[in-house]
């Protein structure tokens, strides 16, 4: 049987007014950049946050749409007017804000399990809304976050000087990406109605693992930039090109229409720049495998090579910090996947990673936009 919790209510709120306040942080240290004289680090922070806003309307305009085929034509143009003053998403929390108050404090506990229920149709509609809000979240990381975190490690790196602004726009990057993660993925087990419960162990490891991964590849890269941004660039450009690729071989048929798929492809490998994506129905043991074998020989190379180039930098603190995060994440990883990943603990068949397309049909019932997504 789903459940909606008081506890996640409690979490979604939460998520709102950590959404709002990195709105702030973003345009307060921009604002910091510019009184400063450093235009292009306030266009660059501003352009991210752009970007990504820019991208999650279109996927959360393109998700409203094809939900309401057949409906009222006015309202989807009024939903389109908000989308395009990018205020999408304070909608879609206001119905996971509807529906999930009803499902954690005006249902009763008992009730048939099936879906067709009333007190499971609403619990339903308030978990494939805080999912949609958690997977433009999961884009949002990796389109402006991620970048943001760079961006301000490169100044810490470059300048050597910091700031609060700088402190508190790194502090609101590492939470961005950790409850994006953490919270996608706990969302998602709800969705599937043939999956067991996420044990908070398992949260914990998953967060570690995904930020610990990411946080020392953002370091590296950063590494890289300081000695040259042209080979920093070439370096990600050519990783979005494999990235992409990959998922043109993959046929993913997540959206409807070709364009947004496209559009898809292009994000997930934007994300595979910073970390696994699974995007096909399969086990991903060897996939994953690769991806990360991968990572850390270019890991080893930089942090290699950079001691060629500069022998001196082995005594900085960031080159240590950098070759800590990378020991600890690749060991969290390796902890994760051998005793806390989902198949140590479910049947072989609801273990399985699904696919991340269009859901099907299950015993003539509609099934939600990520029942067959696992990350």
């Amino acid at each position: 049987m789903m459940k909606f919790t008081k506890r996640n209510f409690f979490f979604l709120v939460g998520g709102i007014i950590i959404y709002v306040v990195d709105i702030g942080v973003d345009f307060w240290v921009a604002s910091k950049y510019f009184c400063q004289g450093q235009y292009s680090w306030s266009i660059l922070i501003l352009c991210f946050r752009g970007l990504s806003s820019l991208v999650t309307q279109i996927f959360s305009y393109e998700w409203f749409k094809n939900d309401s085929e057949g409906t009222d034509t006015r309202k989807l143009k009024w939903i389109f007017l908000v989308h395009l003053f990018h205020c999408g998403i304070f909608i879609r929390y206001w119905f996971a804000l509807k529906y999930g108050c009803q499902a954690a404090f005006k249902l009763k506990r008992h009730g048939d399990a099936s879906e067709t229920d009333p007190s499971n149709f609403i619990k339903k509609q308030a978990i494939d809304a805080v999912t949609d809000i958690n997977m433009l979240r999961v884009f949002k990381a990796f389109l402006e976050t991620t970048p943001q975190l760079f961006v301000q490690i490169y100044i810490l790196f470059q300048h050597g000087k910091t700031s609060c602004y700088q402190y508190a726009a790194i502090f609101m990057s590492f939470c961005g990406i950790s409850f994006s993660m953490v919270d996608y993925q706990i969302s998602l087990q709800k969705s599937l109605p043939d999956k067991g419960e996420f044990p908070v162990s398992s949260k914990f490891m998953y967060l570690f693992y995904k930020l610990l991964t990411i946080t020392s590849w953002v370091l590296n890269i950063s590494l890289i930039t300081l000695r040259s941004v042209r080979i920093s660039v070439i370096l990600l450009i050519f990783l979005w090109i494999c990235a992409f690729t990959w998922t043109l071989k993959q046929c993913t048929t997540f959206c409807k229409s070709k364009k947004m798929e496209y559009l898809y492809r292009t994000v997930v490998g934007i994300i595979l720049i910073f970390t696994f994506f699974n995007i096909k129905e399969r086990r991903t043991k060897v996939c994953i495998s690769i991806y990360y074998a991968t990572h850390t020989v270019v890991t080893l190379g930089i942090l290699f090579g950079h001691m060629f180039w500069k022998p001196s930098i082995i005594k900085e603190i960031h080159f240590t910090i950098v070759i800590i995060l990378t020991i600890i994440g690749i060991i969290f990883l390796v902890v994760y996947y051998r005793h806390f990943h989902p198949s140590t603990y479910w049947t072989p068949q609801a273990c399985l990673d699904e696919v991340d397309g269009v859901a099907g049909q299950k015993d003539g019932l509609k099934t939600g936009r990520f029942q067959n997504f696992l990350m």
